[in-house]
């Protein structure tokens, strides 16, 4: 056994032990306090040599000072249970039975927050922070806002790590990238008039249908395209009317269309213009407002390309080497993921990013989501192994 493997056996206990306590933390998004000061509390106790909670209610851990620097970053929120009684564990118990840590969180992705944090603590306890900064994130209001946490925390505290690692569920695969993301607003103008006098008046959810249907099929032309697919969904549906009685004035739907490289805003400014041609509408992109734990308020504009990071680059090089001495052999396949994540921030800066994490990301959201306790452990070890390649 190296010394990592000794190491990683020894905390598997503690590690296993502090996922379960963060899965048994509620923290649906805008409401992740607890959480955050639970993580402040592990920190201390692995004797971090830094640690700040921002403005936005971001926590970020730091072992070393040395001019190398790497971060990896886990959310720290959760989509809420609605469906409590149907789940075959209490989402909230922590339970771990046949292998699995079972609960809401435990994929998405507090098990890659415990793995991360006993990570930086063991690379200390090694030696393998000289000369680096190792710096540890556990980020707020990811579901709704992804990217906008590692924006605040970067400005504020004035970081620029050399190398980014996004600790999304990849079932311990290596993600070289993943789709981007557009949410749009979509309008459509009428003239209200009472109920009793249609003709007097310009339906604006008939103008909508039209547009409803341009939607689908447009989604279904990308859903035939081979290899990485984009998509395209109708989210949500409203309407203005002065009542029950009249003919509605407006009427707008909220579209999520998934980016594949290649895929820009000018790209899809075009596709949207297809989308409403010869409408009385209008598009936008659906900026969202939300307020953090700590009462900041965010305005967070859902667009971003999609991302790729080469497979020859040296932080992937320095990923392929960790999984070798973690698994005892080279990658089999990487991944690239369907879904945005805090990744958006610093690739839009140009900072070498990629992702791995424990966890099967399908069973994110869903009902008895859970993660394989043997998966918590050896992410902890490759995230070790990553900080002695780099």
């Amino acid at each position: 056994m190296t010394p990592i493997d000794t190491a990683v056996q020894t905390l598997q206990p503690d590690l296993i032990e502090f996922a379960q306590e963060l899965v048994r933390t509620k923290s649906v998004s805008g409401n992740e306090r607890e959480a955050i000061h639970c993580i402040e509390k592990k920190m201390q106790r692995l004797n971090y040599d830094d640690i700040t909670i921002d403005a936005m209610g971001n926590i970020v851990g730091r072992i070393g000072n040395g001019p190398q620097t790497i971060l990896f970053d886990a959310h720290v929120d959760t989509v809420a249970v609605t469906d409590r009684s149907t789940w075959d564990h209490d989402p909230f118990a922590g339970v771990v039975e046949d292998g699995f840590l079972h609960g809401r969180g435990s994929v998405d992705m507090k098990s890659s927050v415990a793995a991360a944090v006993f990570a930086g603590a063991a690379a200390k306890q090694l030696g393998l922070d000289t000369g680096k900064a190792i710096y540890i994130t556990g980020t707020v209001m990811e579901e709704d806002c992804d990217g906008e946490n590692l924006k605040h925390l970067f400005d504020e505290l004035d970081i620029r790590p050399d190398n980014v690692v996004i600790c999304e569920p990849s079932a311990n695969k290596i993600a070289l990238g993943h789709k981007g993301k557009a949410q749009i607003c979509v309008q459509t103008r009428g003239v209200s008039a009472h109920g009793s006098a249609p003709e007097k008046g310009i339906n604006a959810i008939y103008a909508m249908a039209e547009i409803i249907q341009r939607i689908e099929k447009r989604n279904l032309e990308l859903m035939e395209k081979k290899g990485v697919r984009g998509t395209l969904v109708l989210s949500r549906i409203s309407s203005v009317s002065a009542s029950l009685n009249a003919v509605p004035s407006a009427c707008e739907v909220y579209l999520d269309r998934r980016l594949v490289p290649g895929e820009t805003r000018e790209s899809i400014a075009q596709e949207m213009d297809q989308l409403i041609k010869g409408k009385p509408a209008t598009w936008k992109v659906g900026t969202l407002h939300r307020n953090s734990w700590t009462g900041m308020q965010i305005a967070y504009e859902p667009f971003h390309p999609a991302w790729a990071i080469d497979v020859n680059h040296d932080l992937t090089k320095a990923c392929i080497d960790a999984y070798r001495d973690s698994f005892g052999h080279a990658p089999g396949e990487f991944e690239f993921w369907d879904f945005s994540t805090n990744a958006v921030t610093p690739v839009s800066m140009g900072i070498p990013t990629i992702g791995f994490g424990p966890g099967d990301s399908k069973m994110a959201h869903m009902r008895n989501e859970r993660c394989a306790v043997n998966q918590i452990v050896d992410a902890c070890r490759f995230y070790i192994n990553l900080i002695q390649h780099l």
